[in-house]
């Protein structure tokens, strides 16, 4: 069987407009989809109410936001098969199990309590930055709550990474586009090194032709195989001279969803989010998919 898509929520208005992206994402891939709602509720009940019979207030919310989430699914795809679960465990443990199992994890930009939208949640963060799996953030317009124009069949903006050459992330966003039907976005960013000036062509030409260069041959590197795995992917190549981390974001205005990678290397605990994905995910302007890439031992 086919692995399904998950939704994590938590009753935010964020984490509703990732339901109906998660609901969107199931019925076009053709599999389940899996609500996921992570509550300490029990521990607290076991706590406060050791011999108690009727169960916490706490409990009863987290079980009408878990079954409130998939009737909205339901109500956008009919015949969307949905399941829910509540688990009584911290929210990013309970997410990266999740997304380990799922097609992908499907979140809010930020949870209950938040007041920015501009900025990523905490918890959104860390997933992101530890899961094993594809983790999509629902960036885009607070004020478009179905999610409309965020799926609007704009193009699927991918960043490729100087190497290696054979990328997860560049895979993952060929496949989501030969889905929805839209091009690749390919982007390759360069930018001179800082004791350049743009004062004298002498000093300056050469090694701007030379970085330049290496990020076309990189980028053509980076889109070899899934072009050919994929050759029915309309692919637009852009090669832009300033710093990923404010390029990235600069283009997904208009796109259908961003792809980044986040290597996660072997060995180190914590986040493993670099600043490129770090300043796509707080500023990015579409939907943004993290792929995890495998470092080499």
């Amino acid at each position: 069987m086919d692995r399904p898509m998950v939704v994590g929520v938590d009753g935010s208005e964020a984490s509703l407009r990732a339901v109906d992206w998660a609901a969107d994402e199931a019925a076009l891939r053709g599999v389940p989809l899996h609500v996921v709602y992570a509550s300490l509720w029990e521990r607290y009940e076991h706590a406060v109410f050791p011999t108690g019979r009727e169960p916490p207030s706490e409990k009863l919310l987290t079980d009408v936001l878990a079954v409130a989430a998939a009737q909205r699914a339901r109500a956008r795809v009919p015949g969307l098969e949905v399941t829910t679960e509540v688990v009584p465990e911290g929210p990013v443990s309970v997410l990266r199990r999740a997304a380990r199992k799922a097609a992908a994890l499907v979140l809010g930009s930020r949870g209950r309590g938040s007041a920015a939208e501009l900025l990523l949640g905490s918890v959104s963060l860390a997933v992101a930055g530890r899961a094993d799996g594809p983790v999509i953030v629902v960036r885009g317009d607070p004020d478009d709550p179905s999610g409309s124009r965020m799926r609007g069949g704009g193009p699927v903006v991918v960043g490729v990474p100087a190497g290696p050459a054979d990328s997860e992330a560049v895979r993952f966003a060929f496949c989501e586009a030969a889905r929805r039907g839209v091009p690749v976005e390919a982007v390759r960013a360069w930018h001179r090194p800082a004791h350049e000036t743009s004062d004298h062509p002498r000093f300056t030409g050469e090694p701007a032709r030379v970085r330049r260069k290496r990020a076309v041959e990189a980028l053509e590197a980076g889109l070899r195989a899934p072009a050919d795995e994929l050759p029915d992917v309309e692919v637009r190549r852009r090669i832009v001279e300033g710093q990923a981390r404010t390029v990235l974001p600069d283009t997904s205005a208009g796109a259908g969803l961003l792809v980044v990678g986040a290597r996660h290397p072997h060995g180190r605990f914590g986040l493993h989010i670099g600043r490129v994905t770090h300043a796509v995910l707080h500023h990015a302007l579409c939907p943004v998919a993290v792929v995890p890439e495998e470092e080499a031992p």
